[in-house]
């Protein structure tokens, strides 16, 4: 099991979530040239993606920093 490559998928999918909340967000309100609302966005459900988003890249950071302590403990045995 490769934590490294584990903590990389979730800050891609972290991205992808914060991408995808944000060009929702983005587009709120936008009208077509005869003034109609192209699109509304429950802004509630917005923040609790971007809030998702948020606490998966703090998780997927952490896993970075600890798998780097497992290396490093493992360096250290073998030294």
């Amino acid at each position: 099991m490769d934590l490294s490559a584990i903590a990389f998928q979730g800050l891609e999918q972290g991205e992808v979530q914060l991408d995808k909340a944000a060009a929702r967000v983005a587009g709120a309100g936008a009208t077509s040239a005869d003034g109609t609302s192209l699109d509304t966005v429950d802004l509630s459900a917005e923040i609790v993606a971007l809030m998702s988003a948020q606490t998966q890249f703090s998780a997927s950071l952490s896993i970075l920093k600890t798998a780097g302590e497992i290396q490093e403990n493992a360096l250290d045995v073998m030294a």
